[in-house]
């Protein structure tokens, strides 16, 4: 399996292969979706500021669908640009022939797998952080694996949660609802699953201190040791 980190202005991704064609096929794919974000944002500056819900006019494919999952969540669209840069990467990993594919987009993860795939659940100053992980079965669809945290990380958070980690179809939709979550869940206060859609969302985990809250359908999870040199740190997004 390749390993390599790229990164692009903002975007700081890992990339897993067993070809060097489809890591170069994921980062064409990333491009191209930042592309079209950025153009975006040059037409429209609204839909990079605001945290609330926005229909951008005319959007191209990549912002449509970050506004649709983030009106969804009730977040602004760029809650959801990690996973769907990410997204766009393994998706052009797959038009490439890749049975196998994954992109770490600063925690925001997109993959396909012919195989069992471990992923580590890093949650900054909870005891419970490197401590455990996923054990995610293959997956010939890709699935996203999100992961928000007002603790660790660029990205602005409203929430006190050191890990909110959503598995969702549509990558873009579990980022955006990693970000949601996040901004409301406390160790006394789950009521923010309580209207969760579980026809778009699989299963939530998330980490408070040393509480952890699952919700949903989660593929096992294992004791592990998280080497934290593997983590893909990102900044702030595009």
């Amino acid at each position: 399996m390749i390993r390599e980190h790229f990164e692009f202005r903002q975007t700081i991704t890992t990339i897993l292969a067993d070809d060097r064609g489809h890591i170069e096929a994921a980062k064409s794919g990333m491009l191209a979706a930042r592309q079209e974000v950025e153009r975006q944002i040059a037409v429209d500056p609204y839909f990079s500021a605001t945290f609330e819900p926005y229909t951008p006019k005319n959007p191209a494919n990549v912002p449509a669908s970050m506004a649709r999952a983030a009106a969804e969540a009730g977040v602004g669209p760029m809650a959801a640009v990690a996973g769907a840069i990410a997204r766009a990467g393994v998706e052009a990993m797959v038009e490439a022939g890749a049975a196998f594919g994954l992109v770490d987009n600063g925690g925001d993860i997109a993959l396909v797998s012919d195989r069992e795939v471990t992923i580590g659940i890093y949650a900054g100053g909870s005891p419970l952080s490197g401590r455990f992980a996923f054990r995610v079965p293959p997956q010939e669809e890709i699935l996203g694996i999100c992961t928000s945290s007002a603790m660790v990380g660029p990205s602005i958070s409203f929430g006190t949660a050191d890990a909110v980690t959503v598995f969702a179809p549509d990558v873009a939709a579990a980022d955006a609802w990693a970000t949601a979550i996040c901004n409301r869940i406390a160790a006394d206060d789950t009521s923010v699953l309580d209207g969760l859609p579980g026809t778009s969302i699989r299963g939530v985990l998330a980490v408070i201190g040393d509480a952890v809250v699952r919700w949903g359908d989660l593929p096992p999870i294992v004791r592990a040791k998280v080497d934290e040199r593997l983590i893909t740190v990102g900044r702030s997004p595009v």
